[in-house]
């Protein structure tokens, strides 16, 4: 007779096996994971049988499946001699050109062309790092439920931003793989309906990038003026066009056009994968001109002369200066505080300086340019106010006031403690 209720196995969370009867188990881990074993007897020796996990398998089809197997015991089938068939066929399947790598590598070279760079590396990297190890080699169609959960169940709750990701790419390669008919029935991979109901919520705490106050941006840009060095010169032109990191420490000459003041950046170098043109104010083409004559193509040039400045240049010039809560990228929240609470520029123009997306989709449709003229005042009032509020600036850099708190247009997501 059964033992075990639908009510005890939700809410059992001490671990060690219980028994269901005719060979049913329920084990519990240490880290409270829940999974089914079936154990027989054949040929005088024991076997225990893995028949998925809770609440993927409820306790109802957990007996139905131990019935099955029962059945083919009766019939003198080993159930664990027939999985590992099972799995020594999927295992030689691994040099098809159905597995799911192959389906993955396709749909990333499908849809590539419309990414961008740094897009495409994300995908390769959380693929092949959390995917591929799992079901990289596992042929497309028999891909299921407890595969993708074998895939996020590690992952889910330490990084669950990463997890989300990962759980989206593994449905589009799902979704394009049974467009081409090479699988059939519901995307294993779905979130609503699916697998929000066999995943445990997500705790994450909302972290913002520190951005100093615009009076203090103003006292730091004034102190920048007292260092040498391409990178110095970088953070200068990233507080003064607000522009993202790796957009400034890869500036190139031919994308300035000093007659128009225009700086035009590449879609391959942004964000967005869109272009985007920075009006450039007498202040930003000073800063430009100090870097004349260095190189022929890299606007801030790397100590060694191969190439741009590294990533993580215009920080560690913030670590010179000795100044404490304050990234590169927190340059932008602090510029999009200032215009809001300080100018009367339109919402839009201040979106379009910082190069945002338009949240409205019908907004977006309808306005297709980019405010250039508009957002060259409002850049040329910026400039005016860092100028203004700068403090005078005599013999060496000295620490920076202390911070204020922390505000930001972006945030980081990580887990809670």
């Amino acid at each position: 007779m059964s033992k075990l209720t639908p009510k005890f196995v939700k809410d059992v969370d001490q671990p060690g096996s219980y028994q269901d009867g005719r060979g049913l188990i329920l084990r519990v881990s240490a880290t409270q994971r829940k999974s089914w074993v079936f154990r027989y007897m054949l040929a005088k020796k024991r076997h225990d049988l893995s028949l998925g996990k809770f609440p993927a398998l409820s306790l109802r089809d957990a007996r139905l499946e131990a019935d099955k197997y029962r059945l083919d015991i009766a019939r003198g089938t080993d159930p664990a001699a027939e999985r590992a068939k099972l799995k020594a066929t999927k295992a030689s399947r691994t040099t098809t050109s159905q597995t799911f790598r192959a389906s993955a590598e396709r749909y990333i070279r499908t849809h590539s062309s419309s990414w961008s760079k740094k897009h495409h590396q994300q995908w390769q990297n959380s693929l092949t790092k959390h995917v591929y190890p799992c079901i990289g080699g596992f042929r497309i169609a028999e891909v299921d439920t407890d595969d993708v959960l074998d895939v996020l169940t590690p992952i889910w709750s330490k990084v669950p931003v990463t997890a989300n990701r990962v759980r989206n790419r593994i449905e589009l390669v799902l979704d394009a793989a049974k467009a081409l008919r090479l699988r059939q029935g519901e995307n294993p991979a779905r979130w609503r309906g699916h697998l929000d109901k066999l995943l445990p919520k997500q705790s994450h705490t909302v972290v913002p990038f520190p951005s100093p106050a615009p009076s203090r941006t103003a006292e730091l840009l004034a102190k920048l003026d007292s260092l040498d060095g391409s990178a110095a010169r970088a953070v200068e032109l990233a507080i003064l066009s607000v522009t993202r990191n790796q957009e400034v420490s890869g500036a190139q000459w031919p994308e300035i056009d000093w007659e128009m003041k225009i700086w035009r950046i590449p879609p391959e170098r942004m964000k967005a994968g869109k272009a985007h043109r920075i009006p450039l104010t007498d202040q930003m083409l000073d800063v430009l001109r100090q870097q004349l004559g260095k190189h022929d193509k890299w606007v801030f040039l790397n100590s060694w002369r191969t190439g741009p400045i590294p990533g993580n240049a215009m920080a560690r010039v913030l670590d010179q200066l000795q100044v404490d809560g304050v990234v590169p990228h927190g340059f932008r929240s602090t510029f999009r505080t200032w215009a809001a609470e300080d100018t009367d520029h339109q919402r839009e123009v201040c979106e379009m300086a910082l190069a945002h997306t338009l949240n409205s989709k019908v907004e977006a449709a309808y306005n297709r340019g980019d405010l250039l003229d508009k957002r060259r005042v409002l850049m040329k009032d910026w400039g005016e106010y860092l100028a203004v509020n700068a403090p005078q600036v005599q013999g060496d850099v000295s620490v920076l006031s202390p911070a204020p708190d922390a505000e930001s247009d972006q945030a980081n997501v990580v887990p809670a403690a």
